[in-house]
């Protein structure tokens, strides 16, 4: 094999990977794991998935800031209940009715706020998102009030031998719908639409001056993205047979944009990261702790700080490092910094639980880390693990720092000739 077969062969298995990683996550912890609450997490992820995916398509693809995603999700979903309590409808062919419904709310909406870009859309989408979150309490009749719309997934068409009235059913259809909608949507970013799209996000005047009009390609955008979201709303009401009034809030559309900016608009695969790691932190680190929100703040800000373009972006950066540098040199940077920040982590987690145990005690659920006591001798070792902590976290981050300087002053031209390729 020739060195130029070889490189192509690495891109090749390299494009493939994420996709490989996708299914592996959604297909072997069932299989290794069976058990209701595994079932149920992974369907949220597979439902924010889809749904920071869809909103990618406005954000990184169109640079289209929105704050009222969440209402696409909620009326495709709304829009899929409905249909489906009339008995008509198998239940396999829901996402695709609540992507209709999410298209349709798109229709509405998207003629209004792509009059406008930049702070303008972002503005008109918060109203718009506002209204629709209004609407859903002073429409009880429509949106079902603070019960919301409940469906009974096994009382659909029979389709084949399958009533997803079990958990594992009922996951099974969401995670393959959840690919079909990646592989439609990695499609569609190779599209002419989002090629001009592309264009509109990067300089919208000489996209106008070339015979493009910008205004029609947002509103494809737009109805495109509620198209997505309606089938990311819907597989959310597959998992838990109901779609309420929070399912069009201003949380939910606050949620998938920390999902987009967490994971990194650049890459494709970027809001996937995202979306991972935020239903991470949402349910798993959430039934250990109520401090789960400051922990994904501070989450947010350090990944804003030091990768501003994301998960995604700082992967392809250490991989453009590493092709440049090789692993031997980058190996004692990487360590230090692991170092480093495993041991800052812990030193945040020991402050934050210490904090929330002496402000709620056992009665409010929290209780000091690893068993510790509010007497003498806890706080003493506690402070002792704490200044620990603080010197290797320092002498760490110093070591990391000096490392990275010096890689970066002996091949910073080639590290960024070589992410500008990976992207």
């Amino acid at each position: 094999m020739t060195n130029s077969e070889r490189l192509v062969f690495q891109r090749r298995w390299t494009a493939y990977l994420p996709w490989l990683a996708l299914i592996a996550l959604l297909a072997i912890p069932p299989c290794v794991a069976p058990q209701s609450w595994l079932l149920a997490y992974l369907a949220q992820t597979a439902t924010m998935i889809v749904f920071a995916l869809s909103y990618n398509l406005l954000l990184g693809e169109t640079g289209l800031l929105s704050f009222g995603h969440a209402a696409y999700a909620g009326l495709g979903a709304l829009f899929a209940a409905r249909v489906f309590n009339t008995g008509l409808l198998p239940l396999p062919a829901m996402p695709l009715i609540g992507g209709i419904g999410g298209a349709l709310a798109g229709v509405i909406f998207g003629f209004v706020s792509t009059r406008r870009a930049g702070t303008a859309f972002a503005m008109i989408t918060l109203g718009i998102g506002e209204l629709v979150a209004a609407a859903a309490w002073t429409l009880p009749d429509w949106f079902g009030g603070e019960a919301g719309v409940p469906i009974d997934r096994a009382s659909g068409v029979p389709f084949a031998s399958l009533t997803f009235g079990p958990a594992r059913e009922a996951y099974a259809l969401i995670a393959v719908w959840c690919v079909i909608a990646c592989v439609a949507m990695a499609a569609l970013s190779r599209t002419p639409l989002m090629r001009l799209a592309n264009a509109v996000r990067d300089n919208p005047t000489r996209a106008a001056a070339i015979g493009c009009y910008p205004r029609r390609v947002r509103y494809a955008v737009v109805v495109t993205s509620g198209f997505f979201a309606g089938i990311a709303g819907t597989l959310g009401l597959i998992n838990l047979e109901l779609v309420s009034t929070e399912s069009v809030g201003m949380l939910r559309s606050g949620a998938v944009l920390i999902a987009t900016v967490i994971g990194g608009t650049g890459a494709f695969f970027g809001p996937v990261a995202g979306a991972v790691a935020l239903t991470f932190f949402s349910v798993a680190v959430a039934s250990m702790t109520r401090a789960w929100l400051l922990y994904l703040g501070l989450f947010f800000v350090v990944i804003v700080v030091a990768a501003p373009d994301g998960m995604a972006g700082f992967a392809q950066r250490q991989r453009a490092r590493i092709a440049v540098s090789g692993w031997r040199p980058c190996a004692g940077a990487y360590l230090n910094s692991a170092i480093a920040t495993g041991a800052w982590s812990v030193a945040v987690v020991l402050i934050v639980q210490t904090a929330y145990a002496v402000q709620f005690g056992v009665d409010g659920g929290e209780s000091l880390p690893w068993g510790l006591a509010t007497n003498s001798a806890s706080v003493m070792r506690l402070s002792g693990a704490l200044l620990a902590l603080i010197c290797v976290g320092g002498l760490a981050t110093h070591r990391a720092s000096r490392a990275w300087r010096q890689l970066d002053a002996s091949a910073s031209l080639d590290v960024e000739t070589a992410y500008g390729d990976a992207r």
